[in-house]
């Protein structure tokens, strides 16, 4: 997984180097030649800030009071603090201030380009000046700060990047020299053969080099559980992860420049190639680039298929697997696709997944799920369209119509939609607790007279297919499915609709009054309802009675003397997709005027 992510860095990322990595600042401070502020410009659209490369980045910052060079957070560089911050992270955060203003002069002292930002710095009135703008601004204290000095950014600037390489090696050789010194009550590690004291074999170059003892963050996961100010991907900070007298990161021993690659291609996947996936995220790439094909990036597709009006996701992945085969495409045969499932836990980062494969067998998978979930409208018009793949996770919980997609989204436990994610990658048969929560969420709408969702039809419908054997699944109604639960609920939305035409809208009808008990124990129930229904058949004219009395008796012959007495979950699920395939049908028939004397339609 790590070497993957440096083989993406080096393909992708021009210029990554030990001692600078890519953030995503929000905001350009302008000064001028006398060190005075001038302008605070946003940075990025909709307030999420600017990607900026080759951004100075300290080393062992849990050290305490050490700050990052020339771009920092607006807490450390002019003190913006939350009303409610304690007093010992104000305390924490004035001693990086002091520590990043004297950086600058240093820098300064050698570098006359940022003579301007250390006078600013030296100054209160301007710092208050800042600091209020920044306040006006809404700001926040973790946003990520870079400055134009005069009309030059100083970090594309040779001198003041070759100060901090400088500074920073010296930095760094002080504390080899003073950490070989062996600590009381700490083990050495003798040397191996061909390999010097204090060297190991790096967990990913293979070279024999000094391993980091802490390495840089990961930054963008505040949204999944993360913290604004970053991550660690790989770290050992107690007693109980340590072994063989090493310390901290020195049990996964890697080099400097390996790490930089590994973190700055994971920030910039982060960044640029990464999708909400309920409560975690979902970073992807490919091993060799697309070339900016959109129409070729299926795992995009898997989110946000294209519109109706365009080639349906499913017959783009079938496109790409006919020009594999064809040969019209070998840079595609020989593609490989990684996706790896990421969140945030207390300043690490969780790994919740990670899977690669075949662009081929990607998409013939791709191809599989849409088919798989394909079905008919709820008004009998044709195939719903290809869900987006968040669209599929939101059928499965409550959703509150008073917040946003994002919102409701957040309510599925990241487990739970990272089990779907793998489900549809690896063409994996659907869990059951799945299709039971889909199954809940359809039952507690109809009850409550809320539209249907149709990627959590396809969901239950895909359930079957994946499980195997002999389904009998399409995506528009079987009227000679086998399965007694199927025909049962067939017969539930024919009573439904007979019931609204003959009485009209009666408040609570059929399916308000009888649905749960007719999906869990219809032995007790489509008795009664086939009694009551004669009334019903009564109170129409001659013609449309009989046509409601063929069908009825069409899925009674279906189901003969076989009425379960009670259905398991697995049965309701099909009762649910009996009914709601008929009830579509319905809607068609209708709409096509082969049922013109029905006056209104079911209650849906």
């Amino acid at each position: 997984m790590l070497n993957q992510l440096v083989e993406y860095a080096k393909k992708n990322i021009s210029g990554s180097e030990p001692g600078f990595t890519t953030r995503t600042v929000r905001w350009l401070v302008e000064i001028s030649a006398a060190g005075q502020f001038v302008n605070i410009l946003p940075l990025g659209e909709e307030k999420k800030g600017e990607q900026t490369l080759k951004c100075p980045a300290m080393d062992n910052m849990n050290a305490g009071g050490r700050a990052h060079f020339l771009v920092e957070t607006l807490q450390t560089v002019v003190l913006l603090c939350k009303p409610s911050e304690n007093v010992n992270n104000i305390a924490k955060a004035q001693r990086k201030h002091a520590f990043f203003v004297e950086m600058i002069r240093l820098a300064a002292s050698e570098t006359p380009l940022l003579l301007p930002l250390a006078n600013f710095l030296a100054n209160g009135e301007q710092l208050d000046l800042l600091r209020e703008r920044l306040v006006k601004e809404k700001a926040k204290p973790t946003d990520w700060l870079r400055w134009r000095i005069a009309g030059t950014d100083p970090m594309q600037q040779p001198a003041v990047l070759d100060w901090w390489r400088t500074w920073r090696e010296s930095d760094l050789k002080g504390k080899s020299e003073a950490e070989e010194k062996p600590k009381r009550g700490k083990k050495v590690v003798e040397s191996v053969e061909g390999i010097s004291s204090g060297e190991m074999v790096c967990f990913l170059s293979g070279e024999k080099l000094v391993p980091l003892l802490t390495q840089p963050k990961i930054t963008g996961l505040s949204g999944v559980g993360g913290l604004g100010t970053g991550d660690v991907m790989v770290g050992f900070d107690k007693a109980a992860f340590c072994s063989f007298g090493l310390e901290q990161a020195s049990n996964a021993a890697m080099g400097e420049k390996t790490v930089s690659e590994y973190v700055d291609a994971l920030n910039h996947l982060i960044k640029n190639h990464s999708r909400k996936l309920a409560n975690a995220l979902v970073v992807y790439w490919y091993k060799d680039s697309l070339g900016g094909k959109d129409e070729d990036d299926l795992l995009h597709f898997l989110f946000e298929p294209p519109e109706i009006t365009e080639a349906s996701a499913r017959q783009r992945a079938r496109l790409l697997l006919e020009s594999i085969f064809s040969g019209k495409r070998p840079d595609l045969a020989n593609n490989r696709y990684f996706a790896m499932t990421i969140s945030g836990a207390s300043g690490r980062v969780m790994v919740r997944d990670w899977m690669e494969g075949s662009f081929e067998e990607l998409a013939a998978r791709i191809d599989r799920w849409f088919s798989d979930l394909e079905i008919v409208t709820k008004d009998g018009g044709g195939l719903a369209r290809d869900p987006g793949f968040n669209n599929v996770c939101v059928s499965l919980v409550r959703r509150d119509e008073n917040r946003s997609f994002s919102e409701n989204l957040k309510r599925l436990p990241a487990p739970t939609a990272t089990t779907l994610w793998r489900v549809a990658l690896a063409g994996l048969p659907i869990p059951q607790p799945l299709i039971v929560q889909a199954l809940g969420r359809f039952r507690a709408d109809l009850i409550e007279d809320k539209p249907f969702n149709h990627a959590r039809m396809g969901l239950i419908k895909a359930y079957f297919i994946r499980k195997g054997g002999n389904h009998n699944m399409t995506a528009y109604l079987n009227k000679e499915h086998p399965d007694p639960a199927y025909q049962c609920g067939r017969l539930l939305a024919m009573l439904a609709s007979l019931q609204r035409s003959a009485l009209g809208d009666v408040g609570a009808g059929v399916v308000q009054r009888y649905y749960v008990a007719a999906s869990q124990t219809p032995g007790l129930t489509i008795g009664r309802l086939i009694a009551n229904a004669k009334n019903h058949l009564n109170k129409l004219e001659g013609g449309l009675a009989f046509w409601y009395e063929g069908q009825i008796a069409a899925i009674m012959s279906q189901i003969q003397d076989r009425i379960p007495a009670t259905l398991d979950l697995e049965k309701q699920s099909l009762f649910a997709l009996g009914y709601y395939q008929q009830i579509a049908a319905n809607r068609a028939g209708k709409n096509n005027n082969e049922i013109n004397e029905i006056s209104k339609g079911d209650n849906q």
